[in-house]
């Protein structure tokens, strides 16, 4: 069993930045692939980036440059640094937890990720 708590979201300007933390409790966390997801209003959620195995990475091309995740298996944490904020990033974003690993769009399969946190509101105003 995995918990999941994500953290730093907030209301930010275009062209901004923020960095979400998702704090994970359970055992094993380096086996787990970590993603985030986000979802807008009237949307269905979709993939932002994957953290795979020790230090593979995957992102959504809508964030491609713009977004950055990293994990720390120490602290059981993953972050998404996310620069040049645009108003289409307004979402609430997810962090979730996969046992097997992903690649390419493997990775955007949200029933594929068992656990999910309560997400983090992000707002990005023009």
């Amino acid at each position: 069993q995995v918990q999941l708590v994500e953290s730093g979201g907030g209301l930010v300007q275009a062209g901004g930045s923020l960095r979400l933390s998702c704090a994970a409790s359970g055992r094993t966390f380096s086996s787990y692939t970590m993603g985030w997801f986000r979802q807008a209003p009237g949307k269905e959620r979709e993939f932002v980036a994957a953290a795979i195995g020790w230090s593979a990475t995957n992102y959504a091309d809508s964030v491609k440059g713009r977004f950055t995740i990293s994990r720390d298996n120490a602290k059981m944490s993953v972050y998404l640094q996310m620069n040049s904020l645009k108003p289409e990033d307004t979402a609430v974003y997810y962090c979730a937890a996969r046992l097997n690993f992903c690649s390419g769009y493997g990775c955007y399969d949200a029933s594929a990720y068992a656990y999910w946190g309560q997400g983090t509101q992000v707002t990005v105003s023009s």
